[in-house]
């Protein structure tokens, strides 16, 4: 069945690249209204933003909503993961400003935050979208591939230079509460020297080591250290978890990305959707629904360093 949250949820923080504050609300939606940003600040324009791919205006730092009007949100990767990996098909996201907070930089307070309001059954049967044939994009030497699975596979690859981060690979099957007790608390990472361009270039003004993972050379820089040895290449994949929501239902398949990053997801879906014949709306049982990711998650499942 689709599934909403209980009760509405309110979190407060500032946005990573504007520096601006924000106040976002998760309030329950009924079944089939599916995932919708709303920015509550704006008069006058358009201020809904449905969670879909062919509304993402592509950039290399963030996955970002742009509407007809020109209405815009920032950076909504980290809780499109945490409701997909909690669940949730349908709900009305209100913020008041330009961006969704960063908070940690992870998706663990959104997940304790959806957990602790608990999660509605809807008496309507959930859609999942079915990989046919596999599907590839590339962009230079990233690459993004889907491939048919029964269930929602997420395998992952980074490469960096600097030593506190180097090669890492994950494979992870994000059937049940496998996003909340693997990848849930992994935050953005990223090298001090783009840190630093950034900011040199007006971005990241957000950005502190508290909600994100800095890394020089083999130093890390944030308070604490890692979460866990391979905390990156995680944090990717809670980032293609969230960009994969965009196709508006759960999907069956293996997702495979190597050094791909928000805007390549983004090209993945445009390629899937481009075809009919690459994919299939396919209505869940009970069976198949169990193999959804958050099926049956629980508190329990949130990992004591959130």
């Amino acid at each position: 069945m689709q599934t909403s949250i209980q009760s509405s949820v309110s979190f407060q923080g500032v946005g990573l690249h504007s520096g601006l504050p924000a106040r976002l609300t998760i309030r329950p939606a009924d079944a089939d209204h599916g995932i919708v940003f709303r920015r509550v600040d704006i008069i006058g324009k358009a201020s809904d933003l449905p969670a879909w791919y062919e509304g993402v205006h592509q950039s290399p730092l963030c996955t970002r909503l742009e509407n007809d009007d020109g209405v815009s949100l920032s950076t909504i990767e980290h809780i499109m993961a945490a409701l997909m990996g909690c669940g949730i098909h349908n709900a009305l996201i209100e913020v008041d400003g330009p961006e969704v907070p960063i908070l940690d930089g992870s998706s663990a307070a959104f997940v304790r935050g959806i957990l602790s309001r608990g999660i509605r059954s809807l008496n309507h049967p959930v859609k999942a979208l079915r990989i046919l044939r596999p599907v590839s994009v590339a962009r230079g030497e990233a690459w993004a591939r889907l491939t048919p699975h029964e269930t929602l596979l997420i395998e992952f690859s980074i490469e960096f230079e600097d030593a506190a981060i180097g090669v890492q690979k994950k494979t992870l099957n994000m059937s049940n509460g496998s996003f909340v007790r693997e990848l849930s608390n992994s935050r953005t990472f990223c090298r001090k020297a783009d840190v630093d361009t950034m900011r040199a270039n007006g971005l990241a003004l957000g950005g502190t080591l508290e909600n994100a993972v800095v890394v020089d050379g083999a130093e890390v820089l944030s308070p604490g250290g890692l979460r866990h040895a391979d905390e990156a290449v995680r944090h990717k994949m809670l980032d293609a978890l969230g960009d994969l929501a965009l196709a508006g239902a759960p999907i069956l398949g293996h997702y495979q990305g190597m050094r791909a990053g928000h805007a390549l997801t983004n090209d993945l879906l445009h390629a899937l959707f481009a075809d009919p014949a690459n994919y299939e709306w396919v209505e869940c049982d009970a069976e198949m629904a169990q193999r959804l990711p958050g099926a049956g998650v629980h508190w329990g499942e949130i990992p004591e360093v959130a």
